[in-house]
C-alpha cells in the first residue's frame, strides 16, 4: 500500500506501520517490523485484554469492587473510577466523569495480581502475549500496565487480528469492550482537549464523533483503539474491515496531530479503492 509507505515522510527517526484486514491478512507493511518501540499508552489495550481474559476465566468480575470506594473493575477499564491522571487519589465519584487515568490501570494491575496470585506482567504474558505469538512484547521499567509496554509492528499485527476475529475471548466479550461504557460523559482526551461526549469502552477509546481526533475524518464512528505519548497508535475500524498499527520513536506532539489523520484517511481510501 502506497499510503503506508508515506511514513517515510514523517518527521521521526524511525517508524514502522502495517494494515491488517479482518481476516488477519496483512495488506500493507512498511518499516522495520521487528524494531522494538516503547508503546506508552498503547500498552492499555493489551492490559485491558488481559483483564478480560481473567474475567472469562472467572478470576475477576467486571462489577466487583476495585479502586476507590464505589468503583469497580469496569469503572477502572473505562476511565470512570474517579482516580486522577497519575495519582492514586480520587477526584470525583465513580461513574460521573471521564477522567483518563494511568493510576486506574495501575490499580487494575494490582487488583488482577492479587486476584490471581500472578504478577500482572506474567499474567499478561501467559494470557495474551504467548497465545498470540507476541514474543517481542513485554512490560519494562516500572512495569506499569498503563504505559510500560514495549512491542513491534510484527507483534501488534497479531493483536490487531485478534481484536477483529477473537480467538482468546468470546466475541461477545470483545463486542462489550468496544461498546460505550457510561454514555454521555464528558472529559479530556489527552492531546486533543475537552470532548463531549468522551466515549470509551473497556480499555479502548471509541471515536464516535470526537473532533479533533487522532484518527481520520473518514474513520467510522465505530473506530476504536488507542494512541500513545511515545508517538504510537493502533486503531480498528469495523466498517472498513481493517486495523492499522503505527509505531515511532518520537514523542507525540504537533507533528503527530498534523500527519496522523491524513495518513489514516489515505489508508482508508486505498482500502476502499
Amino acid at each position: 500500500m502506497q499510503s503506508v509507505a508515506s511514513i517515510d515522510n514523517w518527521p521521526v527517526p524511525t517508524a514502522a506501520a502495517a494494515v491488517v484486514r479482518a481476516d488477519g491478512g496483512v495488506v500493507g507493511r512498511h518499516g522495520p517490523g521487528d524494531h522494538a518501540f516503547a508503546l506508552a499508552s498503547v500498552t492499555k489495550p493489551l492490559a485491558a485484554y488481559a483483564v478480560l481474559v481473567a474475567f472469562e476465566e472467572g478470576a475477576v468480575e467486571l462489577d466487583e469492587p476495585a479502586g476507590p470506594e464505589g468503583s469497580t473493575v469496569r469503572h477502572l477499564l473505562a476511565h470512570t473510577s474517579g482516580l486522577a491522571f497519575d495519582e492514586h487519589r480520587a477526584t470525583s465519584a465513580p461513574g460521573t466523569r471521564r477522567l483518563y487515568s494511568n493510576a486506574g490501570f495501575e490499580v487494575l494491575g494490582e487488583h488482577l495480581a492479587k486476584a490471581t496470585g500472578i504478577p500482572f506482567a506474567e499474567y499478561l504474558r501467559q494470557g495474551v502475549l504467548e497465545p498470540l505469538g507476541m514474543r517481542a512484547t513485554r512490560l519494562e521499567g516500572g512495569q506499569s500496565p498503563a504505559k510500560d509496554g514495549v512491542s513491534t509492528v510484527d507483534d501488534l499485527v497479531r493483536f490487531a487480528a485478534e481484536l477483529q476475529a477473537p480467538r482468546l475471548l468470546d466475541p461477545r466479550t470483545v463486542a462489550e469492550a468496544m461498546s460505550v461504557v457510561h454514555p454521555g460523559l464528558a472529559g479530556v482526551l489527552p492531546g486533543y482537549g475537552h470532548q463531549k461526549p468522551n466515549d470509551w469502552g473497556l480499555g479502548f477509546e471509541i471515536r464516535d464523533g470526537k473532533s479533533p481526533h487522532w484518527t481520520g475524518a473518514g474513520s467510522s464512528p465505530r473506530t476504536f483503539g488507542h494512541f500513545g505519548q511515545s508517538g504510537t497508535f493502533l486503531w480498528v475500524d469495523p466498517d472498513a474491515g481493517a486495523a492499522c498499527v503505527a509505531l515511532t520513536d518520537r514523542a507525540f506532539g504537533p507533528w503527530a496531530v498534523e500527519v496522523w489523520p491524513p495518513f489514516t484517511d489515505a489508508v482508508l481510501a486505498e482500502l476502499r479503492g
